[in-house]
């Protein structure tokens, strides 16, 4: 049970790995997509078709009529990965379980955006943990966990990449260690004040906030990097305000002391925007309706930036 690229990635490892049947395959319902509106297959249902696997995708998973699919199927374990909240009445279907991927050290970083929470908070360390559904989100007993470095240049995709792959050979471990008797589940630990959580990303957590320290402004646009993008804006000689994605930054130190915000070019190399503390030198950017580019092919086209504030 899955739907975007991440778990698609789970799905074609158990696929080539060979050695389990896999009985069906539950995704999210085809949707309109893009400028053009035209109606998108998920990932996971894209790669299921190319592997004639039966694909179900139910509206609602209280329909007594895919409940019943459902146990038709025998199945002796549902795998979970980047799905929806699924109802006791799913998950206590399989005889030895439903198995959840998720992409965090578990129990810190519980919720939707555990990849982009743990960028932005400068975390050098995550990983990923499987564990047994129950009735709480993200809190079933840990079957194993698997840990990675976050390197300094790392951005929200190039993690995804990483746990993806660490999550191939946790999930296909997980499933040998319930076939063969040899998982022994346990608790989480309760989180304490400090735990850290990772709730689902709307448009206000991409905005830059200047006023805070160029690490942390760093961080969070690597951490929203490719999507859904830390963004700026600035008004232009009309009296517009443009919008301004960042995608990619390295911290500086400004040689001019002004307020936060402030854009400095030299309109051929560079662009750099003011923080709390010394500055961010903008890598890769891209004004609404336009495309993504390198600072120095930017700039090609957008001069008299120099001294404009951020809004």
């Amino acid at each position: 049970m899955g739907t975007p690229d991440f778990a698609t990635g789970i799905l074609q490892a158990i696929v080539n790995e060979g050695k389990h049947e896999i009985c069906a395959v539950v995704t999210a319902v085809d949707k309109p997509a893009g400028r053009g509106m035209k109606i998108q297959k998920s990932s996971v249902k894209s790669y299921a078709e190319q592997c004639n696997l039966p694909v179900l995708q139910p509206e609602s998973l209280r329909n007594e009529q895919f409940l019943q699919q459902l146990i038709s199927y025998r199945a002796d374990v549902f795998v979970v990965v980047a799905f929806r909240m699924l109802p006791q009445a799913v998950w206590s279907i399989p005889p030895r379980g439903t198995i959840n991927l998720h992409a965090s050290l578990l129990p810190q970083y519980r919720g939707a955006a555990p990849i982009n929470w743990a960028i932005i908070n400068g975390e050098t360390v995550t990983g990923v943990s499987t564990f047994f559904i129950n009735e709480k989100i993200d809190e079933g007993k840990i079957i194993l966990k698997k840990s990675v470095r976050i390197e300094e240049q790392d951005n929200a995709g190039i993690l995804h990449d990483k746990l993806m792959s660490l999550g191939q050979s946790a999930v296909l471990e997980t499933l040998q260690s319930i076939e063969e008797g040899t998982c022994r589940p346990t608790a989480q630990n309760d989180v304490e004040a400090e735990g850290k959580t990772a709730p689902k990303i709307f448009k206000e957590h991409c905005r830059i906030n200047w006023n805070t320290p160029a690490g942390k402004v760093h961080d969070l646009i690597r951490g929203m990097s490719p999507y859904p993008a830390a963004f700026t804006s600035f008004y232009n000689e009309k009296g517009e305000q443009v919008l301004m994605k960042i995608f990619a930054s390295h911290v500086g130190v400004s040689d001019k002391e002004d307020m936060p915000g402030i854009i400095h070019t030299d309109d051929k190399n560079y662009l750099y925007i003011s923080c709390q503390d010394g500055c961010i030198f903008v890598d890769e950017i891209q004004l609404f309706g336009k495309k993504r580019l390198i600072i120095r092919d930017f700039l090609l086209g957008n001069k008299g930036l120099d001294g404009k504030k951020t809004c």
